[in-house]
């Protein structure tokens, strides 16, 4: 798993990052947790909603989810691991990538970059949940994913050379040449449980696949 950071706005989205990590362990799986050390492109205080004046570290504000079981994204190595998968949250589109501000004309970290190309040279698996599939569109182009049921983010994802498949809430969008992906979660307007589904279908999914080799 590669976490942005800690918390909604800024970094990762907890709610998705840990039901991830628990339907990966209920399925019988193990993981690792993987983040770049770098700095967040802002911190928000999420009582406020507010930017905050001060610096943090996407390496060690996802170490916090972690648990501090976790290494920097740099030690990647996709030959060591079954498949790789993204939990949402802002900080994928603010750290990971400039998604939230660029759009389709965004720029993504060297090392997830490199992280998903590895991943798909080896014809490995990839999950992405919530804005988490920008990564994959932006990165791999031709690719079939969903961010939901958004007419604008359909628009944005095919301005990448990518498919939008609309989805609602559990569903996971396979696409149709590679084992790529991808469920909407909190893009759309869900509570714990639906994102608990979504969760837990996409790494029923992946399993599923890798079951299939």
């Amino acid at each position: 798993m590669v976490l942005a950071g800690c918390g909604v706005f800024d970094g990762a989205e907890i709610h998705e990052a840990t039901l991830t990590l628990l339907s990966i362990k209920k399925n019988g799986a193990d993981y690792e947790i993987f983040a770049p050390d770098i700095s967040q492109h802002h911190v928000v205080n999420h009582l406020t909603g507010k930017e905050m004046p001060e610096t943090r570290n996407v390496l060690v504000e996802s170490a916090r989810i972690a648990r501090g079981r976790i290494k920097p994204l740099s030690a990647f190595n996709a030959r060591d691991f079954d498949a790789l998968i993204f939990p949402g949250g802002f900080g994928v589109a603010k750290n990971l990538c400039s998604w939230a501000f660029d759009g389709p004309d965004c720029s993504v970290n060297a090392e997830v970059e490199k992280a998903v190309k590895d991943m798909v040279s080896l014809k490995k698996p990839i999950g992405a949940l919530c804005i988490s599939p920008v990564l994959l569109a932006k990165v791999l182009g031709n690719v079939e994913v969903t961010l939901g049921n958004s007419p604008s983010d359909a628009k944005n994802i095919e301005k990448t050379g990518s498919r939008h498949i609309t989805s609602n809430h559990g569903e996971v969008i396979r696409d149709s040449h590679r084992p790529i992906f991808t469920t909407p979660c909190y893009m759309l307007d869900a509570d714990i449980v639906q994102i608990a589904e979504g969760a837990e279908n996409i790494v029923q999914a992946i399993l599923d696949e890798l079951k299939q080799d």
